[in-house]
């Protein structure tokens, strides 16, 4: 697949297009089947495109994040830490903890975090419950 930015000489609106290959491109542009998206006009053409070049010494990930997304990351990373730090990881038993501790009044000296689906915390919060759903991101560096 290749992507072109296209240009309507009628209108002058530009907008980008995906193609099978560029002899796909040039073949429906001999046969005047491209169009515009904004007139309908056939005066249809490339225009110039600035490739994104990647070497070997730029990190493609992270040229890629927006600086407000990274700073979101980074606050639920915060998050993530205090969490772990004061609270017991109780992984897919977190429904049947959370519900012991409810019903048989446990003093739970530690508060507990774990996975459930969102069917399961809707009836916790309907039970009386107290839970809160807060954003996860997976460690992908260990």
């Amino acid at each position: 697949m290749i992507k072109y930015k296209l240009i309507c000489k009628k209108c002058k609106i530009s907008f980008d297009s995906w193609f099978a290959s560029s002899q796909e491109y040039e073949k429906l542009r001999k046969r005047k089947f491209l169009s515009c998206l904004h007139c309908n006009s056939k005066k249809v053409e490339k225009t110039l495109m600035a490739p994104k070049l990647i070497n070997k010494f730029s990190n493609k990930k992270n040229d890629s994040i927006n600086p407000n997304l990274k700073m979101i990351n980074n606050k639920i990373k915060e998050y993530q830490k205090f969490v772990k730090d004061n609270f017991k990881d109780v992984g897919e038993n977190f429904v049947h903890e959370a519900r012991s501790i409810h019903y048989n009044n446990k003093n739970k000296a530690k508060g507990i975090y774990g996975t459930a689906s969102n069917e399961e915390i809707k009836e916790l919060r309907e039970e009386g419950i107290e839970t809160e759903t807060i954003p996860w991101i997976e460690n992908k560096s260990n």
